[in-house]
Order: structure tokens, then C-alpha cells, then sequence
């Protein structure tokens, strides 16, 4: 059972990287969301067990994290109509499972949802879309500094705890995605050099992994509070909170649309502009191609 939780672990920690999945979802999907929050939200209560249930989880999404960080960052950057397509077709996915939780609608459902996906919508537009590549703290130099990273794992790990919540995206609405997975990729590199003697650049290394301290901080602090909120939530509205979810999950398509396709979509040049419609066929056959990639990969992650 521990190697079990540590490889769903696993695919969790991939999807807190890719930008607009929500790794709640994933955590849904393999079973271990309901658990994951009571052992959280009971910890006091009996501890041991806790801990007992939570390490090989914390571990497989930790090696996820770190061994997708680099590959996902690339692929963000060097193939953003691909990347962020298949990422569109990952949460797409996800509708079909959120739709046997909501067992129907009503006028009260579509209202949460409506309510709950344009605040997400309007959080997005407020802080915009930040690059992948733009690192706002390169190191902690002030309290400042300390204080935003604080934040920022406060606001985004305690809001990812809401099934269809993208950590990535309340990254990107505090400006601090590129921050943050800058530091956990050079978590990996910290290691290679202090292990193969490179002091000088693990000492660089660090300055960018310190960063996470006040970020580990935060994140701590608001999952506890959010894992009991969200526990009490789903034992008495559940349907209520998928709702919610729903919401969130088409806001989350349009977000992936709005900041990764569009921006990659083929400038207009006097090539295109002779060729007309024959020249966006590659981009568009690219695009559906991705979004049913990625949504059969979520689907066979629901139903393993």
C-alpha cells in the first residue's frame, strides 16, 4: 500500500506542475483526495496514523514534482501550442468524473458554478499571465521577499485543495510560477553538485532553493486550515462543492486557452496571409490532437 500511495503520490506532484491542472483533481481521480484531507484535518487526533498515511504520498509527489519541473518548464516554453493543448485535453478530462459527483443539476448548482468560475476568471485577469521563464525573486535579499514567498504558498497550496483549483494558476496570479519552480528545479541541481563536489555552484544553487523555506511555510499553514474547511464542505455539500468545481474546471480551460494557445497561435505574415485557411490547418489538427491526448490520459487515470 505505501508503494502504491507513493506512485499516485507520484502523479499528483506532475500535475501541481503543469499549469491550469489541478493536482486535487488528480489527488480525486486515484482515490486519495477524501483521505488525504481527514488525515489532515484529524491529525491531532491520531497522529501516528497520519503520518503513517501521508509520507509515501508526500514522497511520490515530491520526486514528481522534481523530476517533471525541468521537462514541463521546456515543454511550457519551446512547444507552448502542443503543451498547453494537451494540458486543455487533461482537464477536459476530468468534466466526466466531476459530472458523476454532481448527481444532476439545479438552478442552485449552476448558479455555484457560475459564481465560482468567474471568480476565477476575474483572480486570473487581475494578476494576468506570468511566463514560465519570468523569475520575479532570484534570491531572499529582504523581508519583502520573504513575506510575498509566505504568501504565496499560503494562497496557492490552501486554494489547490479545492478539486479543479490549479496551484500553478495562483502562482501565475501572484506573479510568482516562474519563482517558485525556478527553486525547485535547482533542488535537483543542489544535489547533483553537492554530490559531485561543485560547491561553488551548489552555493549559487541554494540561494535559489532558500526560496522555499517561506514558501513551505505558508503552504503548511493554509493547508491545514482549507484540508479542515474542504472536509467539513464535502461530509455536507458535497454536490454543492462539485458544483463549485465545475465552475472552476471550464474557467480553467479558458485560462490554458487564453494565456497558452493564444499567445503561440502563428503570427500573421504574408506567407499565411497567401496561403489563407490551408495554413492553419497544422495548428489546428495540432491542437485537437492534443486535447484528445490529453483527455484519454485522464480518463485512463480515472478509471485505473
Amino acid at each position: 500500500m505505501p508503494l502504491i500511495n507513493a506512485l499516485k503520490g507520484a502523479l499528483i506532484g506532475v500535475a501541481l506542475v503543469i499549469p491550469g491542472l489541478s493536482g486535487s483533481i488528480f489527488a480525486v481521480i486515484v482515490g486519495l483526495y477524501e483521505p488525504l484531507l481527514a488525515a489532515i484535518a484529524q491529525f491531532k487526533k491520531d497522529w501516528r496514523q497520519a503520518i503513517g498515511f501521508l509520507w509515501p504520498i508526500g514522497i511520490g509527489a515530491g520526486i514528481g514534482v522534481l523530476l517533471s519541473t525541468k521537462i514541463i518548464l521546456w515543454l511550457c516554453t519551446a512547444y507552448p501550442l502542443a503543451a498547453y493543448s494537451f494540458f486543455i485535453g487533461l482537464v477536459v478530462g476530468s468534466l466526466p468524473f466531476i459530472w458523476r459527483r454532481l448527481a444532476g443539476l439545479n438552478w442552485q448548482k449552476v448558479l455555484i458554478a457560475i459564481v465560482c468560475g468567474a471568480i476565477m476568471l476575474l483572480l486570473t485577469q487581475i494578476g494576468g499571465h506570468q511566463s514560465e521563464s519570468d523569475i520575479a525573486i532570484k534570491q531572499l535579499t529582504t523581508l519583502q521577499d520573504f513575506g510575498t514567498l509566505l504568501f504565496a504558498g499560503f494562497f496557492s497550496v490552501s486554494l489547490m485543495l479545492i478539486p479543479g483549483v490549479s496551484g500553478s494558476i495562483m502562482l501565475m496570479i501572484v506573479k510568482q510560477y516562474g519563482t517558485v519552480y525556478h527553486a525547485v528545479s535547482q533542488l535537483l541541481d543542489l544535489m547533483v553538485y553537492l554530490v559531485t563536489g561543485r560547491l561553488t555552484q551548489a552555493t549559487e544553487a541554494f540561494k535559489s532553493v532558500a526560496l522555499l523555506l517561506p514558501f513551505i511555510i505558508g503552504a503548511v499553514i493554509g493547508t491545514v486550515i482549507v484540508a479542515k474547511l474542504m472536509h467539513y464542505l464535502l461530509a455536507h455539500f458535497v454536490e454543492y462543492v462539485y458544483a463549485g468545481v465545475l465552475g472552476v474546471v471550464i474557467a480553467a480551460i479558458w485560462i490554458l486557452a487564453q494565456t497558452g494557445v493564444a499567445p503561440a497561435w502563428p503570427a500573421l505574415t504574408t506567407a499565411t496571409a497567401l496561403l489563407g485557411p490551408i495554413a492553419l490547418l497544422g495548428p489546428i489538427a495540432l491542437i485537437i490532437a492534443m486535447i484528445i491526448l490529453g483527455t484519454i490520459a485522464t480518463i485512463y487515470f480515472d478509471k485505473a
